[in-house]
């Protein structure tokens, strides 16, 4: 495999990882009452962001060996 396309599936991995850890941690609605706070939030996206960047690192250290 080209070192071009190996680097660029690392940095596209490593930022797909990145952005599902961010939509992992921050809420995607929330509630304020006066005493109680309601945070709503499905990760599945989030989930699904962090598996497509492991296997873009995967892809790009695995690729190409022989």
């Amino acid at each position: 495999m080209n070192k071009t396309v190996k680097l660029v599936l690392l940095i596209v991995g490593i930022a797909l990882i990145g952005y599902g850890i961010f939509m992992f941690v921050t809420p995607e609605t929330s509630v304020d009452l006066a005493i109680v706070e309601i945070e709503e939030q499905d990760n599945t996206n989030a989930f699904i962001m962090i598996g497509l960047g492991v296997v873009a690192l995967i892809g790009s250290l695995v690729g190409g060996r022989k």
